[in-house]
């Protein structure tokens, strides 16, 4: 660790709720109330009017001075220069990985996966709360299309819905969204301006057990083509699954963490799930250096 902090640093500890050596201990410290994460509207189909060809994007990166700073709400930097559309993403490209113990399922018909490569959002939306392509559609409350900006710079992909992302429909909204949304705002970022927020499934598992083979063949598709329509400057995977289901390898987390992957030309950036921070708080400090790695990426 450094032997001082700048501010952006000294503030990514705060909101992390980790100790800055050389700052009085914890109990000696007026407790500040708790940042409310922002409220996040349920995801609805969107109309054909609200998605232009063309979006302006959001500045990669906001300087930061103070904490209060960086917690209120900023103006959204000038337009950069129209991306052109990007094109439908061919069929086995689109192919997510297969376990070896795995048996051919209707979602990996190559129709279905053409048709998936195709869709502009509004339509990719609509298919994703209809979806039955694997058994989560029959337990599921609510599927889970995503949050925050379609024309942020940034994407970070989770794992799969919790319960209550499965109760109210919208992406990281229980405690590990309330941390992510923190780790945000100390970045000085916000998903409704800079960040769009997905998961590796759009159904949540019954009791949060672990993604089955089939279902990630299933929901892939539809992870795939929301990155060719997103265009994110760069993608970071938060946790086992989000990392192995985009390089498509069974590569341990331990060792992803602290390298630069890429994702079809797109850098990609691996670090702990936020609900595994809320078990393990420890190892918040290295979620903290896999952020900063993260913006040096896209400074370069």
């Amino acid at each position: 660790m450094p032997d001082t902090f700048t501010d952006e640093q000294r503030q990514f500890l705060q909101l992390l709720g980790m100790p800055v050596p050389g700052d009085p201990p914890p109990e000696m410290v007026q407790a500040k109330p708790m940042v409310e994460a922002p409220t996040i509207l349920p995801n609805r189909p969107v109309s054909a009017q609200a998605q232009p060809a063309s979006a302006s994007r959001p500045s990669a990166r906001r300087d930061v001075g103070s904490a209060t700073a960086a917690l209120l709400p900023t103006e959204v930097a000038p337009t950069p220069p129209v991306r052109s559309p990007p094109p439908p993403l061919k069929a086995e490209a689109l192919q997510a990985p297969v376990l070896a113990t795995q048996t051919s399922t209707p979602s990996a018909d190559p129709q279905r996966i053409t048709r998936i490569a195709t869709l502009d959002w509004r339509d990719l939306n609509n298919m994703v709360s209809t979806c039955q392509a694997c058994p989560l559609g029959e337990t599921r409350k609510h599927a889970v299309f995503g949050a925050g900006n379609p024309r942020g710079s940034w994407l970070f992909v989770g794992e799969a819905p919790g319960a209550e992302e499965d109760r109210r429909g919208e992406a990281f909204v229980g405690r590990a969204g309330q941390l992510l949304d923190n780790m945000l705002r100390a970045m000085g970022f916000s998903r409704e301006q800079d960040v769009y927020i997905a998961n590796i499934l759009k159904c949540r598992p019954p009791n949060n057990r672990d993604p089955l083979g089939p279902e990630v063949q299933a929901c892939m598709p539809y992870l795939q083509r929301q990155i060719a329509l997103l265009q994110p400057r760069v993608i970071v995977a938060l946790g086992r699954f989000a990392a192995q289901g985009l390089l498509q390898v069974d590569t341990p987390l331990s060792q992803l963490r602290g390298t630069t992957q890429h994702y079809q030309g797109t850098p990609l950036i691996v670090t702990y799930h936020p609900a595994y921070l809320l078990r393990n708080p420890i190892d918040k400090r290295k979620v903290w250096e896999d952020l900063k790695r993260a913006l040096a990426v896209l400074r370069q």
